[in-house]
C-alpha cells in the first residue's frame, strides 16, 4: 500500500504541479500540501482523475496554530472507493486569509465549511451561505482556537424575572475557584481537605485501614 500511495503522490504532484507544493506517506497516508489559491482546481483532478478517483469528501477540519504567520491548517479526508485509497490535503493560511469554497465541485462541503468558520473562523470566499452552524445566535469568538477562554465570553440562562432567555458576560468570583494539586495515591503522607477538623488521635492511615 505505501508503494501505492507514493506512485499517486508522484502522479499528481506530475499532473498538478501549479497545485502541489509537496506531499509525503506516513503512517501508511497520503498527505499533499496545496497552494490554497489552487485547492479547488485540484479537488475537482482528484475527483476526475481515472487514477485518483477521490469522489467521496470525509470531512474538513482545521488546527489552530497561533504562534505561526500563517496560523491555520485546513485539512481535507477524501475517499476513492474506487482505488480504495484515502488522501489528506493540507493548506496552510493566515488569519486575514480565505480559502476558496470546494461546494461547487462537492456539495457535502456546504455543513464542513460552515463548521470550520464557526469554530476557527476561517472564511469560505464564494460559499453562498456562510453563517455559525453549532453555536447560538450571536454568539462571541471562535471556540476551537486556542486563545479563545475556557469560559467563554457570554453565559446563557433563563431569567425567571424576566420570563425569557438572557445573555450576560461570563463573570468568574475568585474565592469559589478552589486548586488542589496534592496527590491523590495512596500512602501519600498528607491530610485531605477537612481532615484538620478531626481530632489527631483519630486519624486511621489508609493502610490500617485497608487490613
Amino acid at each position: 500500500m505505501s508503494d501505492e500511495l507514493k506512485e499517486l503522490g508522484h502522479h499528481i504532484e506530475l499532473k498538478r504541479p501549479d497545485s502541489v507544493l509537496s506531499w509525503d506517506v506516513t503512517g501508511g497516508e497520503l498527505t499533499v500540501n496545496v497552494a490554497p489559491s489552487h485547492i479547488a482546481g485540484l479537488v475537482e483532478f482528484l475527483r476526475s482523475d481515472s487514477s485518483c478517483s477521490f469522489s467521496t469528501l470525509i470531512d474538513i477540519t482545521a488546527v489552530d496554530y497561533p504562534g505561526r504567520a500563517k496560523r491555520f491548517d485546513v485539512v481535507y479526508h477524501f475517499l476513492s472507493m474506487y482505488q480504495n485509497h484515502r488522501i489528506r490535503l493540507r493548506l496552510q493560511v493566515r488569519e486575514d486569509e480565505m480559502v476558496p469554497s470546494i461546494i461547487e465541485v462537492h456539495p457535502s462541503a456546504n455543513w464542513f465549511e460552515r463548521e470550520v468558520f464557526d469554530m476557527f473562523g476561517i472564511i469560505f470566499r464564494g460559499h453562498p451561505d456562510l453563517r455559525r452552524i453549532l453555536t447560538d445566535y450571536g454568539f462571541r469568538g471562535y471556540p476551537l482556537r486556542k486563545d479563545f477562554p475556557t469560559t467563554g465570553y457570554t453565559e446563557v440562562r433563563y431569567d425567571e424575572v424576566q420570563k425569557r432567555v438572557v445573555y450576560e458576560p461570563v463573570k468568574l468570583v475568585q474565592e469559589y475557584r478552589q486548586f488542589d494539586f496534592m496527590s491523590p495515591w495512596e500512602g501519600a503522607e498528607y491530610i485531605l481537605p477537612g481532615d484538620d477538623k478531626v481530632a489527631p488521635d483519630s486519624h486511621v492511615s489508609k493502610k490500617e485501614g485497608a487490613k
